[in-house]
């Protein structure tokens, strides 16, 4: 320090408004082996508030380091044997929210930038005038508080939106979620594929949420939901007057998601003449609204997804080829649960907590005989089923264990028909099975197509398809 007296230091601020300065600004340990030198920045950083601790040497720093959790490490960076370089790596292994300063009397650019690229916040140059130490040490905690706020916000996020709130632990999901942290960051196109209730929208929004663009927004699209003649309004928008009915002029997805995010649901069932438009706008970033010459530009990452093969669409020509390998720039597959049963348990506990809290019942566990059950289950409408399915029980329940009693009486018949199902089943090909048990849905539902495409997790359009291949119009 440019080592002003004791009585210098002394005489400086302690006071601030007629008040006492707050003695509880931070923990800082100095690193220094020059005992005046570290004694004489820990008195004129006491004085204004601060809690200091004083290591004399490097060995002694890592050694204090070990015992207290710091907010900041102010290290000298030349030192014998423990360098304020090694210092500064413990810190951040130790604590990575901890603000470490260096300083050195043999300062050059090289070591500057190499300190900072390590991780050090600041770097000061020997001797040290007091008030300005006081400042960047304030400047640097304040910069570290700064930091933990938003990583404790990213994790607060990354639970509720990201891959931490995708519950399973299976190999399957596991490779799943670490494609998915890798093009999370990225504006590639993603076609998620799955059966219904496999989680595709969860997916969906965790990739926005870890992406640069979750400061923007995430907007769905159930491309199913929608006749053929409403899906490109609502893509593109509208002016007014541009058929009947417009009566003002509207916005469309793609505007709504500019620098966002574009989720695009049940892809599949999308008309031709849509997909066309569409692949028009993956290619040159613009849109033009219906009604209108003008083209509007955007900038939309799309993520798609579809519980059907869209490689048959393409064989029957209800869906464009050209338009496929734009959307699946990067496939994610989610497997069904079936494929995945060792995650029932962990998504069992996840539910009742919700479900219990949800509607203020006391439940805690579950049987061993009601899991069992739950796994031998087939679950055709995957996580979404069992979701259903434990909110049943919670809701039905006497007390705080879930018995065999509370389990719908579905998944009792679902339990003692699947094996036998299955085996009768075996060597009839699947074009049949899958005509067999439209028919029997339609049944079952007095020929309520709707229903029917409801049940068995596809969108009306492919329940149309459907029939007319088998002949069942």
């Amino acid at each position: 320090m440019s080592v002003e007296s004791k009585e210098e230091l002394q005489s400086g601020p302690v006071e601030a408004g007629g008040e006492e300065v707050d003695r509880g600004r931070g923990l800082i340990l100095i690193v220094d082996d020059d005992r005046n030198h570290a004694e004489g920045s820990s008195d004129a950083l006491e004085l204004v508030g601060f809690r200091c601790d004083v290591a004399t040497s490097g060995a002694e720093g890592i050694s204090m380091l070990s015992r207290r959790q710091y907010d900041l490490v102010l290290t000298d960076l030349v030192m014998d044997e423990v360098d304020g370089m090694q210092i500064l790596r413990q810190a951040q292994q130790i604590n990575p929210f901890v603000a470490v300063v260096v300083f050195t009397g043999h300062a050059t650019i090289e070591t500057a930038v190499e300190a900072l690229k390590r991780g050090a916040v600041d770097y000061l140059v020997k001797p040290l005038n007091i008030e300005g130490l006081r400042v960047r040490v304030e400047r640097a905690l304040e910069h570290q508080e700064l930091v933990r706020v938003n990583r404790n916000l990213e994790e607060r996020l990354d639970k509720r939106f990201g891959f931490e709130g995708i519950i399973g632990n299976s190999e399957s999901l596991r490779k799943v979620i670490e494609l998915c942290r890798q093009i999370a960051g990225t504006d590639v196109s993603v076609l998620i594929t799955g059966e219904n209730g496999t989680g595709k929208e969860l997916i969906a929004q965790a990739l926005h949420e870890n992406s640069l663009r979750r400061n923007r927004p995430l907007v769905p699209l159930n491309c199913a939901a929608l006749s053929p003649q409403l899906v490109e309004s609502e893509l593109f928008g509208h002016e007014k007057g541009a058929f009947t009915g417009a009566n003002f002029q509207k916005k469309g997805r793609f505007e709504f998601s500019d620098r966002g995010t574009l989720f695009l649901d049940e892809v599949g069932d999308i008309p031709l003449e849509t997909q066309v438009k569409l692949l028009r706008v993956l290619e040159d970033g613009k849109i033009t609204r219906v009604g209108s010459n003008k083209p509007i530009k955007v900038d939309v990452r799309l993520i798609s997804a579809t519980n059907c093969e869209i490689e048959t669409l393409i064989k029957d020509g209800s869906f464009r080829e050209d338009l496929y390998y734009r959307l699946k720039v990067v496939t994610v597959h989610l497997p069904p649960l079936r494929e995945r049963r060792q995650d029932i348990p962990l998504l069992l506990n996840h539910f009742i907590g919700e479900f219990s809290r949800a509607h203020k019942k006391p439940v805690r566990e579950i049987e061993r005989e009601a899991v069992n059950i739950l796994n031998s289950y087939a679950w055709p409408g995957n996580i979404r089923e069992l979701k259903h399915v434990v909110e049943n029980m919670v809701v039905v329940s006497q007390g705080p264990v879930l018995a065999v009693e509370n389990l719908p009486e579905n998944i009792h018949q679902g339990e003692q028909r699947s094996s036998a199902d299955v085996h009768s089943l075996l060597g009839v090909p699947l074009k049949e099975v899958e005509e067999v048990l439209i028919k029997a849905t339609l049944e079952q539902v007095c020929g309520n197509r709707q229903e029917a495409a409801s049940i068995l997790g596809i969108g009306e359009r492919t329940m149309y398809r459907k029939l007319k291949e088998y002949g069942l119009t």
